[in-house]
């Protein structure tokens, strides 16, 4: 595989002399939160209806890796099996640490506000319980005061507003109806902090695209607030939006946010944080308004953490482990009892759970973010096991899904594309054996190729465009479907690009 226009040339992330640049995760790594547990960063994100929810690890708030998932499906209704609940799932999640135990929730749009513990976040994190069972509650985040009460504030699908409820010590339980606390133009993405006598509510306004960051502080948690505006659009950073603000142990302030970005969805900046006059100001004041703008390259937080070599999520898998790898995914829930990583050893089988050919409507989809502007992904098929009308693939999914692979017709293995709604069919196969590639360009076009050897690549059909759909970015995955029988074997899923730890520094 030529990997000569995928090495990393310092775009985005950590740039390797004591600076970052902004998006330190240049993937879809939607409303995210943090926290510090001693000189250790953990962080959180929306994943929708991809399961599960991915806990990731940083020492210096730059290099993240995945270290946990919280849960492998939502088993509340029959929707989350028969995928139809592409936009709902996990929203915006939070992530707290209290009395020894780490404490995630979240609510879904239709189906309430659910939770999870655990004593260490590389799990096992509890099975998760549901608090209430309500629709229209977003963005919940926990908070247990110093004189141990317990409270849960959360936003209302749309706008707004803010409402805080009490809650059980043990964080398991709702105690009243809850009351208004804030009222503001698209309210929402709930974070609690108390500092210096002060609670801080901390709350994205003005929607996604073309939104801001406010800070709201009251003597008492039930208010009344009074609201700041603390960051704006700027550097050509549209909406900076929700996000987790977080100290260093060396005394510092720093915040993370995300930015929509299309396509590859919402990716995630660090915004150093200066409080002035017990407001906390993110970013740079630029035109001295007293309101902060992103920065685009800053230096790194003082952590009194270096890195040997950057840090980045994982994309690649051999298959060779006792389990996947933690960035993938299941579109919906998966029916685990038709895949496996034991019954060919190194290989992922995946049998075919679904007879229609819409790999948006087909179950035990397994997908992953992409990762940067550009990319290219190369996975080996083995169709020894594949049964006539079976199909099995390569997939980019957003608003459609488009993929190449192969089908078997009349007992011979074709290889062929669906793009843009047009099926190709290409050559027979003469060997059980075909490598799969994919070029990806965000800002441009994409594009399948496929080998019989490893070295000739031969491209099948035009270039073609991927999109974000339902709230999260484009995804890349791996599928079969047509059929209730046969098995496809997939070898290894090779993914370079253009960022930390995805491109060759060969």
């Amino acid at each position: 595989m030529d990997k000569s226009n995928l090495i990393y040339t310092g775009t985005w992330g950590d740039q390797g002399n004591g600076t970052f640049r902004n998006p330190i995760l240049n993937a879809d790594y939607s409303d995210p939160d943090v926290i510090r547990v001693d000189d250790t960063f953990y962080m959180v994100c929306s994943d929708f209806h991809f399961m599960g929810m991915q806990v990731l690890k940083s020492k210096d708030l730059v290099n993240w890796n995945y270290i946990s998932q919280i849960y492998s499906g939502l088993d509340i209704n029959e929707n989350y099996v028969y995928m139809n609940r592409y936009g709902g799932g996990s929203w915006a999640p939070s992530i707290r640490y209290h009395n020894g135990t780490f404490y995630v929730y979240f609510c879904t749009p239709d189906e309430g506000l659910f939770m999870s513990s655990a004593k260490s976040p590389e799990g096992p994190w509890e099975q998760l319980h549901q608090l209430v069972n309500i629709k229209g509650w977003e963005d919940p985040c926990p908070f247990w005061d110093d004189d141990g009460n317990a409270y849960l504030g959360h936003s209302i699908l749309g706008a707004g507003p803010i409402i805080l409820h009490k809650m059980s010590p043990d964080g398991k339980c709702i105690l009243d109806e809850g009351v208004e606390i804030y009222r503001g133009p698209v309210a929402e993405g709930t974070k609690f902090l108390k500092l210096n006598g002060y609670y801080y509510l901390i709350i994205p306004e003005g929607g996604v695209a073309a939104g801001w960051q406010t800070v709201c502080r009251s003597g008492s948690i039930y208010g009344p607030y009074e609201a700041k505006k603390v960051l704006k659009e700027g550097n050509g950073i549209n909406g900076p939006h929700q996000g987790g603000i977080v100290d260093t142990l060396s005394g510092e302030w720093w915040f993370l946010h995300f930015q929509d970005r299309g396509t590859i969805g919402r990716v995630v900046h660090l915004n150093p944080v200066k409080w002035v006059d017990g407001w906390p100001l993110i970013g740079v004041d630029i035109d001295d308004d007293g309101i902060g703008e992103p920065v685009i390259v800053h230096r790194k937080p003082d952590t009194g953490f270096e890195h040997d070599k950057i840090v980045a999520p994982v994309t690649s898998d051999d298959f060779k482990s006792e389990r996947l790898g933690l960035q993938w995914q299941w579109n919906h829930n998966p029916v685990n009892s038709s895949w496996s990583l034991t019954k060919r050893a190194g290989f992922l089988s995946l049998q075919p759970v679904d007879e229609n050919t819409d790999v948006l409507l087909t179950r035990n989809v397994l997908t992953q973010k992409i990762m940067g502007d550009r990319g290219r992904i190369i996975t080996l098929l083995d169709t020894g096991n594949i049964a006539d009308g079976q199909q099995a693939g390569l997939t980019l999914i957003g608003k459609s899904a488009q993929w190449i692979g192969i089908k078997k017709i009349d007992g011979m293995d074709r290889v062929v594309a669906s793009i843009d709604g047009g099926f190709i069919i290409g050559p027979c196969i003469a060997e059980n054996k075909i490598w799969l590639l994919a070029d990806i360009d965000i800002n441009n076009f994409c594009s399948f190729k496929y080998s019989f050897d490893n070295k000739a690549f031969i491209s099948l059909g035009r270039g073609f465009g991927c999109s974000n759909a339902n709230w999260k970015g484009a995804r890349v995955g791996i599928f079969t479907n047509g059929t209730l029988a046969g098995s496809a074997d997939f070898e290894f899923f090779t993914y370079l690009h253009d960022g930390p730890g995805g491109g060759s520094k060969e």
